[in-house]
């Protein structure tokens, strides 16, 4: 590993105010107001950068220039995959992100804090642990109840057998095996499109080019519920990147990493195959970095319901 410690560069405020805020909606995607619908696009660059893109769901889908939201944070190219990465933000606090990346055969949580203006400062990187070479995928559900304030969060990690872990990670950062789940070797990329007090669902498409939705109740044992949404097609997309749109609905981008492009699609309220799934367009924008993710916000306002 490169020294731990790397200093994040000066970026405009205007981002903090106009380019990372959440995206919001007021009706399902396909109305007339899923022009209110967007997302922000993370990735990392081949030199360890963070980066953001802002996407917006409008009469033909718009995409920001690449900002960069913390250069050089990790070590040249090595970076396999990213969980969502949270940031956390207020009108008098500085900007924090965090969340879990797997560099090389190991599994760490970055955090950084990034003021406005910005002085330089730098990233602390946590190694969790190893034997992560085998793993594919990551994402973490942070939900928190708009009604009392009850936190949950839960990590998910494919492994290339198909074996999907959960882990419970409570506020110290402590991580507990919540069980795993077989059957999962066809699964190509998968978004999380609902986290609830009782539920978690992905958005997954598979290697043959189905789209499926994998229901994962909160009680144990862990017993997955997949039901199949179309059955040919999806097969192109390396990445599935989903946010919410509308109370119910899922904006959804997938990343073709063989053609560098991008495509959106409005998806209503999972319900198998009678889901609606309406096609966008294609991205005006080249996807070429190595590694993409969802920018996420804090809990309380990163509702996701689309299952």
């Amino acid at each position: 590993m490169k020294q731990k410690s790397k200093v994040i560069g000066v970026l405009g405020a205007a981002v903090l105010t106009a380019g990372l805020l959440p995206a919001t909606a007021t009706a399902s995607p396909g109305g007339a107001a899923a022009a209110l619908c967007g997302m922000h696009v993370g990735s990392v660059s081949a030199g360890g950068d963070h980066q953001s893109q802002h996407v917006s769901a409008l009469s033909t889908p718009d995409v920001s220039p690449i900002s960069v939201w913390g250069p050089d944070l990790y070590p040249d190219g090595q970076t396999r995959f990213s969980a969502s990465l949270l940031l956390n933000t207020t009108t008098t606090q500085p900007a924090t992100v965090s969340g879990y990346q797997v560099i090389g055969d190991a599994l760490y949580r970055s955090r950084y804090v990034r003021p406005a203006p910005a002085p330089p400062h730098s990233i602390q990187l946590d190694r969790i642990g190893g034997g992560w070479g085998t793993f594919v995928a990551l994402d973490e559900s942070r939900y928190q109840s708009t009604l009392n304030g009850a936190i949950r969060t839960t990590t998910y990690g494919l492994r290339n057998d198909g074996l999907l872990f959960r882990w419970t990670v409570d506020s110290a950062g402590v991580w507990r095996n919540a069980g795993s789940a077989p059957g999962f070797a066809s699964v190509k990329s998968m978004a999380l499109i609902s986290k609830t007090p009782t539920y978690d669902t992905f958005l997954a498409n598979t290697r043959a080019g189905a789209l499926y939705t994998i229901h994962i109740p909160t009680s144990a044992p862990m017993k997955p519920v997949v039901k199949a949404v179309r059955g040919s097609t999806w097969q192109g997309f390396e990445y599935l990147i989903a946010n919410k749109c509308g109370s119910q609905s899922t904006l959804l981008i997938g990343i073709d990493k063989d053609t560098q492009s991008a495509h959106m699609y409005a998806v209503s309220h999972a319900q198998g195959t009678s889901t609606v799934i309406k096609s966008l367009g294609k991205l005006p924008a080249t996807f070429d970095q190595p590694i993409y993710f969802r920018w996420a916000f804090y809990p309380y306002y990163d509702q996701l319901f689309g299952e």
